[in-house]
């Protein structure tokens, strides 16, 4: 398991930082040229900023809720008597996680939609 998370996380910073150079590198070729893609650089950044973040937020809300679900269920299976209780519990937690992944979309589409860098390069 940890094994796979290394790999993984490896993986992300690997692709993070081949994304970076490659923009690095066609602004160095704009800037070069007579053709000015920096509001393109920004634009499909962007894109990609809002893709990863729904992408993390949806995959650590899942890893919490599926946490939170398996803990319930074996609390539940150990004592039956207690179900109201931890049903009720249960699901605030799961709400509370839910709000994580809506705090990320609302980021991404904050990023697509109302882009501050775009003001700066204009």
């Amino acid at each position: 398991m940890v094994k796979s998370a290394k790999v993984f996380m490896s993986t992300v910073i690997g692709i993070f930082f081949v994304m970076l150079f490659a923009s690095l590198a066609m602004a160095a070729e704009a800037a070069a040229g007579s053709i000015d893609y920096t509001k393109a650089i920004v634009l499909a950044s962007s894109v990609i900023a809002a893709g990863l973040a729904v992408g993390f937020g949806a995959i650590g809300a899942g890893m919490g809720m599926g946490q939170g679900l398996g803990g319930a269920t074996t609390a539940v299976g150990r004592n039956p008597d207690a179900q109201g209780k931890i049903m009720l519990t249960m699901m605030v937690g799961l709400a509370m996680i839910e709000s994580v992944a809506i705090y990320a979309l609302v980021i991404a589409l904050v990023v697509l939609y109302a882009n501050p860098l775009l003001k700066l390069i204009q």
